[in-house]
């Protein structure tokens, strides 16, 4: 089953997530190249896909775990958690309807 892991970033978390990005990005490709991810990315502090220094208020991954607790195990392994980046991180079961 797929589940969203919706994260949300504490203020000024731009420099944070600089440091952690490399790893960050190795666990998301490694899902991807398992096949169990349907999305990723941020979300940008301004309207614009590239905010500049205004940064990211968060993130969305969706992707496939065996069950809820493999989800929450998972995102709770992410390195912008140990690097300070999310200030709460929530984990939904996700449903892909459309396209």
């Amino acid at each position: 089953m797929y589940y969203a892991v919706i994260s949300e970033d504490v203020e000024d978390s731009l420099s944070s997530r600089a440091s952690a990005r490399p790893a960050h990005l190795a666990r998301l490709n490694a899902l991807k190249d398992e096949g169990r991810l349907l999305v990723a990315g941020p979300h940008p502090a301004l309207d614009t896909p590239e905010p500049g220094d205004a940064g990211f208020t968060g993130s969305l991954v969706i992707a496939e775990f065996d069950s809820l607790e493999s989800a929450r195990a998972w995102a709770d392994g992410d390195p912008y958690v140990e690097a300070g980046v999310y200030k709460q991180v929530t984990v939904k079961p996700f449903k892909a309807v459309l396209p």
